[in-house]
């Protein structure tokens, strides 16, 4: 029976079981090189040495997807966390989940990044590949290393994702 998950806000308090929110609007900003820049430190968490990993930066370059699914996969990296940043005002859907050795359906949650907002995914969250909402870039600093570091596992029903009357 397939299992409709309404698309919340990507907001740090409701986000925060699977990762944190990388707010790239902030005007928490400090001059830097004598006032010719702004540095925004981002709050992070990156986990990307376990196994002997390195850190690894890569660009995505991501295709527009139909939102509401069916998504019929998560996947997880045990071992190190996934940042991702969009780089030209790109849009994603997160569909989420803890979970041991196969997420946990009551787990189950999805948010939309909208533009100017990244996100840091915990190690071991159990996430959909990205789903780009338009054509677009987005950077991404994850854990390279000898042990293979990806785990993908079929749902047991598929997930549609519907938006409430809060985000239409």
């Amino acid at each position: 029976m397939p299992i409709d998950i309404c698309i919340r806000p990507l907001v740090p308090e409701s986000f925060a079981p699977y990762g944190s929110v990388l707010d790239l609007r902030a005007n928490t900003t400090r001059s830097i090189n004598a006032g010719t820049s702004d540095r925004l430190d981002l709050p992070a968490a990156l986990d990307l040495d376990r196994e002997h990993g390195r850190p690894a930066l890569a660009v995505f370059r991501t295709r527009g997807q139909p939102e509401q699914g069916p998504w019929l996969v998560l996947e997880r990296h045990r071992f190190g966390s996934q940042t991702f940043i969009p780089l030209d005002g790109a849009r994603c859907l997160l569909l989420v989940a803890r979970g041991g050795d196969q997420p946990d359906p009551d787990t189950l949650a999805a948010f939309e990044a909208e533009p100017r907002r990244g996100f840091t995914l915990h190690a071991g969250t159990w996430h959909h590949p990205l789903i780009a909402l338009q054509d677009g870039d987005f950077l991404v600093i994850e854990r390279a290393g000898p042990t293979t570091d990806c785990e993908v596992r079929q749902l047991a029903d598929p997930v549609h994702l519907v938006r409430s009357a809060f985000n239409r």
